[in-house]
């Protein structure tokens, strides 16, 4: 395994991983907006934006981009984020340099043309109904909105068909022009790569990106609070969360094994009590996001009306029982899991670039492997405790639950109790 890593005078930076066994290779361009980037009359255009740069460019038509790249057997896709943008290809080692060809001809030279706009438009008001008709999508959208109040980083990032129906080319060319700039963006590439034929490669593809950095997204507030809607539905889907770290933070990893014991898999506490001993529930998780200047810690479950009071009190007491009860049985399994999980990431080119865009946009570097071992080894019973008493130290949570009845107040008020003064 051979990474590299050059900043182009421009200030881009390009990250290889070689992988010399493959004959195919993944590669991407991440931009470092997203839909917290979003002024107020702008929520949703990040991902419309998105969608529009493959629905043609001044070369090539939206059928031509698609079929440049499945003509050789590759495919395209991309990613919205909260924090950034990602446009990727995996294609055999032969066509990369097409590959790049193809991404930075979609982001430097789109037409944003009105019908493709137009159409595109309503796809994604389509999509965006479809989530309305999944619950158990849907709250996850509640429960952002309700930790960060009147915030982009709260807001859905399809935004509303209102929104998405209100933007113009010239809308999405000033956000294009505002955020798509090369001290905030980044290439990489991971399989059968040769680092300096695309360092090469992407300094005259991607010259148009010069420019100043882009502008810095608003600071994040916790905020916390309950929202309840009543729906027809045959479960009631419940979400909670509490502030948790940022990326750089000291305690990320001993909070993310307090998660995974938490609630990270079969054998987690939230798992075996709530839905092994006390079937209470099909699905539970846990989970931890952590984002450049804050975190979101939080659970969700799906449950019976009639059982969804009893369950939120036996979430609470597992939280708080963990924070005190944790031990190193537990811990010792987490950490197993999270290096497993780190060295399944070594295996394809995808994962691999996957995570050096991951790293590269939160650390500014590729982080090796030992490195991230050597944290996860130091991560203590005592350490993973105090991550989890510090969660429910920092104020009271956010609650979103969505379903039938009358009594999601009364579920949603023993979440609340969830609140420990800070030491």
């Amino acid at each position: 395994m051979t990474v590299e890593v050059t900043k182009l005078p421009s200030g881009l930076a390009v990250v290889t991983d070689r992988m010399p066994h493959l004959e195919s290779a993944s590669l991407g361009v991440w931009v470092g907006a997203g839909s917290r980037d979003e002024a107020p009359d702008e929520h949703g255009i990040s991902h419309l934006l998105e969608h529009m740069a493959f629905k043609g460019t001044k070369r090539r038509t939206a059928r031509q981009i698609a079929e440049t790249i499945e003509a050789v057997g590759g495919d395209l896709n991309a990613a919205t984020s909260i924090e950034n943008t990602g446009y990727f290809a995996r294609v055999l080692k032969a066509d990369v340099p097409l590959a790049l060809d193809v991404l930075s001809d979609i982001l430097s030279e789109p037409t944003f043309d009105p019908e493709e706009l137009r159409r595109e438009q309503n796809v994604i008001t389509q999509e965006i109904g479809a989530t309305e008709d999944a619950p158990d999508d849907l709250v996850f959208d509640r429960l952002q909105e309700t930790a960060f109040p009147n915030q982009p980083i709260g807001r859905s990032i399809l935004g509303t068909p209102e929104t998405v129906r209100s933007f113009s080319a010239k809308s999405l060319r000033a956000y294009l022009n505002r955020n798509y700039r090369a001290p905030n963006m980044l290439v990489a590439a991971a399989g059968a790569v040769d680092h300096q034929r695309i360092v090469d490669d992407v300094a005259k593809r991607f010259e148009s990106f010069a420019g100043p950095d882009a502008p810095e997204h608003q600071a994040a507030r916790f905020g916390g609070g309950t929202k309840v809607e009543s729906r027809d539905l045959e479960q009631v889907h419940i979400a909670l969360a509490l502030e948790g770290v940022q990326v750089k933070d000291p305690q990320l990893y001993s909070l993310q094994v307090f998660t995974s014991v938490l609630g990270g898999g079969m054998s987690s506490r939230l798992f075996q009590e709530v839905r092994e001993i006390r079937g209470l529930c099909y699905t539970i998780q846990a989970f931890h996001m952590p984002y450049s200047d804050t975190g979101l810690f939080g659970l969700y479950a799906g449950t019976d009306e009639a059982d969804a009071p009893e369950l939120m009190r036996v979430v609470i007491d597992q939280i708080e029982n963990a924070t005190e009860t944790l031990n190193e049985a537990e811990v010792a399994r987490a950490k197993a899991q999270m290096k497993a999980g780190l060295l399944m990431t070594l295996e394809s080119s995808e994962a691999r670039l996957g995570q050096l865009a991951r790293q590269m946009l939160a650390y500014g570097r590729p982080v090796p492997l030992d490195e991230i071992v050597a944290k996860v080894e130091a991560v203590t019973v005592e350490s993973a405790r105090a991550a989890g008493r510090a969660l429910i130290g920092r104020g009271r949570p956010a609650i979103a639950a969505l379903g039938p009845g009358n009594g999601l107040e009364s579920t949603a008020a023993i979440a609340e109790s969830l609140v420990r003064p800070a030491a």
